[in-house]
């Protein structure tokens, strides 16, 4: 895609109450020689980390249990989902993100994470990048009970579970976390436990 294929962008904000909603009108070149005029909502909420913590050892792993109210509203009965601990990036880099996000959610301070992916999470509507870590703990990393800040109203349910049985949540689909998928299936592939 060259910018010879996109010309005329125009940008009209229509939300800016929490994270950034714009209406974005363009001309697209077709693949037949003719522009066409072309409008999409675009949100920008920023980018943002997960992580898989996974204890060898143990045979765990630890994610997360939390009210999503798009989720309870699209079907979810309840609203709760089980997902890996993640966050979006303030002004720090992924790495440093994820780190933070780890101790505040799930209470383990983590010295070195591995990012093994990054991708667009809804690239027809939203710009956000996610970036994808693993990372093991082990016991001695404990620094707190985890759950969220107060301050910005988190209630999160830290879950230490087996890998047989995120497995099992997963093939059976009670993880319904685009997220925690990926990186589940990533532990699969890559026989990140054994």
């Amino acid at each position: 895609m060259s910018d010879k294929q996109i010309k005329n962008i125009q940008k009209k904000l229509l939300s800016d109450n929490y994270y950034i909603l714009n209406r974005v009108n363009f001309d697209y070149l077709m693949p037949n020689g003719k522009w066409v005029n072309q409008m999409r909502e675009v949100y920008d909420r920023g980018d943002g980390a997960g992580i898989l913590l996974y204890n060898k050892e143990k045979q765990t792993v630890i994610l997360t249990k939390q009210f999503r109210m798009p989720t309870y509203l699209n079907d979810n009965k309840d609203g709760m989902l089980v997902e890996v601990a993640a966050g979006m990036l303030d002004k720090d880099n992924p790495e440093a993100c994820i780190i933070r996000e780890t101790e505040e959610e799930v209470g383990y301070r983590l010295k070195e994470v591995k990012k093994v992916y990054e991708a667009y999470s809804s690239p027809g509507v939203m710009t956000e990048k996610m970036h994808f870590f693993v990372g093991e703990y082990t016991g001695d990393m404990k620094v707190n009970e985890g759950g969220g800040l107060d301050s910005e109203h988190e209630d999160i349910e830290v879950l230490e579970i087996s890998f047989e049985e995120a497995t099992k949540m997963l093939n059976n689909g009670e993880i319904v976390d685009t997220r925690t998928i990926v990186l589940l299936q990533y532990a699969i592939i890559h026989k990140l436990l054994d």
